[in-house]
């Protein structure tokens, strides 16, 4: 099953059957999506990271990723589509970084998730389409991202969007 996105991005409900893959108990699993979710982060934060950190970073964010589909519900799927677009995007592969990015607000879109999620898609959207040197559009969800984090109500969250918002690569204008 598959849902079509805005400007031709496929978000698919069901990637393969697993039905042969043994399932790990929830609290284990839950524990593993939060450990490499960490992880990434762990290698995103380094100053530098040589080849095979970065082939450690993609292991590490993708199995996350997958980890967050099994157990949790489709607020932590959301996010584990926007960090493998971080991920993606830090790499400077702007193609995979939009891919992700449009993952992350499909299921935003069709859960009707709220708080900080959907503000960090657009985020994740304009920060792949700088890379793709798509700027009219790069602006355009960053001002939807804004426009979402005015609104909400944790200043934390806000704070972290309109950090995320102000390293955006966008020429000056």
């Amino acid at each position: 099953m598959a849902t079509v996105l805005a400007e031709g991005a496929v978000y698919i409900a069901l990637m393969a059957d697993t039905s042969k893959i043994p399932p790990l108990d929830p609290l284990t699993e839950r524990a593993l999506a939060s450990e490499l979710f960490n992880l990434t982060w762990q290698y995103l934060d380094m100053p530098t990271r040589d080849g095979s950190q970065d082939a450690a970073m993609l292991h590490a964010v993708h199995s996350s990723c997958w980890h967050w589909r099994a157990v949790g519900g489709p607020e932590q799927h959301a996010i584990g589509e926007w960090l493998c677009s971080r991920v993606y995007a830090v790499l400077g592969d702007g193609a995979l970084a939009l891919l992700h990015a449009q993952q992350s607000l499909a299921i935003c879109e069709q859960f009707q998730l709220q708080n900080f999620v959907p503000a960090s898609a657009h985020e994740a959207l304009a920060r792949a389409y700088c890379l793709l040197d798509s700027h009219e559009r790069a602006i355009s969800h960053r001002n939807l991202a804004y426009h979402l984090a005015i609104d909400l109500p944790d200043d934390d969250d806000r704070a972290v969007i309109e950090h995320d918002l102000s390293t955006l690569p966008l020429p000056a204008q």
